[in-house]
């Protein structure tokens, strides 16, 4: 079963719930020759902003042999995809999406949180059986 199967619809479902107008499923980006492809796109209209508040989201399920590989690969991904939206579309901030599970458990350990930091990445956490969003994490 692909990651997508396990938690792509909770996580569109949980961002829709909150107006989330998902507006790509996947967003395609192309630089130079590479294809990128993140798992959703969304947009909000913000009554104080004319074009509205715009996200790209990976949704990793950590189902792997290992947390610290599923890691790895969840890492390289990011910086990746956040380097072509600075390129192709730098008004889009991406987030990384986990299950709150993962989240608890293995995004607990300092040096994760230190990884975390130092690359700056901004976290989603959802809980797949609800499809709620549960924090942004900034």
């Amino acid at each position: 079963m692909s990651e997508e199967d396990i938690f792509h619809n909770a996580v569109r479902s949980a961002l829709e719930k909150e107006g989330w107008i998902i507006t790509h499923d996947p967003l395609f980006i192309k630089v130079e020759e590479l294809d990128f492809f993140i798992d959703l796109a969304g947009e909000k209209i913000l009554a104080a902003e004319k074009d509205g508040f715009k996200i790209a989201v990976e949704i990793k399920s950590f189902i792997g042999a290992s947390d610290l590989a599923s890691f790895y690969i969840a890492l390289g991904q990011f910086l990746s995809y956040r380097s072509a939206l600075r390129k192709k579309q730098p008004n889009r901030i991406l987030y990384l999406a986990i299950n709150q599970d993962v989240y608890n458990d293995f995004f607990s350990y300092r040096f994760i949180k230190e990884l975390i930091a130092e690359h700056q990445l901004k976290l989603l956490i959802f809980d797949a059986i609800q499809e709620g969003i549960l924090l942004w994490k900034e």
